[in-house]
């Protein structure tokens, strides 16, 4: 399954042992925050959004598209008529009381596991995009080869906490049994934790057997590995294939991100603080649900926040709204006690130029100074998801790196020590020689390495070299120097013979030809 980049030079393992003794490539522990998180509500505004969102869910009502969730709505009390599911505050809140507000992510190996929820936070790259622009910039439809690529190279950042799932869609494979072997990718290419396909129940119940191949289906019953995803149709809607896939998860004790998919102005009104509304009792309705499903069952809240432009009807990224928004969300999480999901460096634009730093850092920012626990499309995301950027991906990665360092907040470690130089140096010297300088100069600024620095006159000698070859050559090379971190052989046979045997028994008839 696995081929060398294209574009690469072969190399031997010498090689690339001597070459990853200059990199680090060991995974950031989960991010831990310790700057004050932008909380623009008063507590009488939670207050209001937290009474707006219940009067929606006692007397407008959600929609459930599903026979199964309709029963089980009626078993818990709920009042039920047709598809329309009308929510008791008070059970809403009886339900909801039972996430766990923190717990861990278990890793195959043990030293990227996470913990995850209250102060902590972790980075996931993009998933979904239909294209890529790839190791030579060039934008086309994926492969297998290239969805392992990024997963290798998600393995080898630093910054970056999971392998997620369909970074980018492998259009060499049929549709209807391609979540295999997208599954199998994460689990073999990396040993961070990973996302789980939740294209139809069914095929979130392959990703869980395959889990429990994997980790044992005992440990899976008590220990989050995976993360599933669940959109719901906005305004209003959860329908069969997500409610299903939901079962599939919370059966099994694995989180899922329960994520309204808001384009503001759209499919919610045009308001923050009522767009906010809705989404709240959209996620609260889902995250309930998990609740019937499995009480105690690990549960996120999520969304996907665009706003859509008033002259095109597109969706926008970056924009202060979503910001906003996003601030707005942390705090109805930490309202109700349950850890969150959010949507990170999204770009529009349709190359990696300034519009996509531009969308990226802003929402990175916001996201961290939201309090963010689960950052997914951390890395790649860009023409509105439509493709997923090699060099992006990378440099995305770094802003990540940048971010965590910032969110870490001011080192206190060392301040007499370095305030010793002062009267070391005195006025008019300089701290480029001084001993504690050389001591922690590596450490006390980041020193990117994606950004180019120097003089005008030394870029141009190396060949005025943009950021985007930078990444690209940066990717390279890092695909060169990855090396597997092998699956146990009767587990990696187990998960073989499981997607053989579900190959043959899923029709493939969603052809090649079909894909598109």
């Amino acid at each position: 399954m696995s081929v060398e980049a294209t574009g690469t030079v072969r190399r031997g393992r010498g090689a690339r042992k001597a070459s990853r003794e200059t990199r680090d490539i060991s995974m950031l522990p989960a991010l831990k925050r310790q700057l004050p998180l932008t909380e623009p509500m008063t507590p009488d505004q939670v207050e209001q959004i937290d009474a707006a969102s219940m009067d929606i869910l006692e007397n407008v009502g959600v929609q459930f598209r599903d026979d199964i969730a309709l029963a089980d709505w009626k078993q818990a009390g709920a009042k039920v008529v047709g598809d329309m599911v009308y929510l008791d505050r008070h059970l809403v809140r009886d339900l909801i009381a039972t996430i766990p507000e923190t717990f861990t992510y278990h890793a195959r190996n043990p030293a990227n596991s996470l913990p995850f929820g209250g102060d902590h936070g972790i980075f996931v790259p993009m998933t979904g995009a239909p294209f890529l622009r790839d190791l030579d910039d060039v934008r086309r439809n994926p492969t297998l080869e290239d969805l392992a690529n990024f997963h290798k190279l998600s393995h080898m950042l630093p910054s970056l906490h999971s392998s997620a799932h369909h970074i980018v869609e492998p259009y060499d494979h049929p549709i209807s049994q391609r979540h295999l072997r997208i599954t199998y990718s994460s689990m073999k290419y990396s040993d961070k934790t990973f996302m789980g396909m939740t294209t139809s129940p069914k095929n979130a119940e392959d990703v869980m057997d395959m889990c429990a191949i994997l980790f044992g289906e005992a440990y899976l019953d008590t220990h989050p590995v995976v993360t599933g995803n669940c959109n719901g149709n906005s305004p209003l809607v959860w329908d069969e294939t997500m409610l299903g896939a939901l079962r599939a998860f919370s059966k099994r004790n694995q989180p899922v991100l329960c994520s309204p998919f808001v384009l503001g102005g759209a499919n919610t009104p045009a308001s923050v603080p009522a767009t906010v509304a809705q989404l709240n009792a959209e996620a609260l309705s889902a995250l309930a649900y998990t609740q019937v499903v499995r009480r105690g069952a690990p549960a996120i809240y999520g969304h996907y926040l665009s706003t859509v432009s008033m002259k095109s009807g597109a969706p926008m990224a970056g924009t202060p709204e979503i910001s906003l928004m996003n601030f707005m969300i942390g705090q109805m999480a930490r309202h109700y006690g349950v850890p969150w999901r959010t949507s990170n460096t999204l770009g529009g634009a349709k190359t990696f130029d300034a519009q996509a730093g531009y969308e990226s850092a802003m929402t990175l920012n916001a996201v961290l100074m939201a309090g963010a626990n689960y950052m997914w499309h951390s890395a790649g995301w860009n023409e509105a998801g439509m493709h997923c950027s090699t060099a992006k991906f990378i440099v995305d990665a770094e802003m990540c790196e940048m971010g965590y360092r910032m969110a870490q907040g001011i080192d206190w470690t060392d301040f007499d020590a370095a305030l010793a130089a002062v009267p070391d140096v005195g006025p008019g010297g300089h701290y480029l020689g001084h001993p504690h300088t050389l001591d922690h100069f590596q450490k006390a600024f980041f020193m990117p390495e994606m950004f180019d620095n120097n003089s005008i006159e030394q870029w141009q000698a190396e060949g005025s070299v943009e950021i985007t070859e930078r990444a690209l050559t940066k990717a390279r090379a890092m695909l060169n120097e990855y090396e597997e971190p092998k699956l146990d052989i009767a587990v990696d046979e187990a998960l073989r013979d499981y997607i053989a045997r579900r190959e043959r028994e899923i029709p493939a008839a969603d052809a090649l030809n079909q894909d598109h």
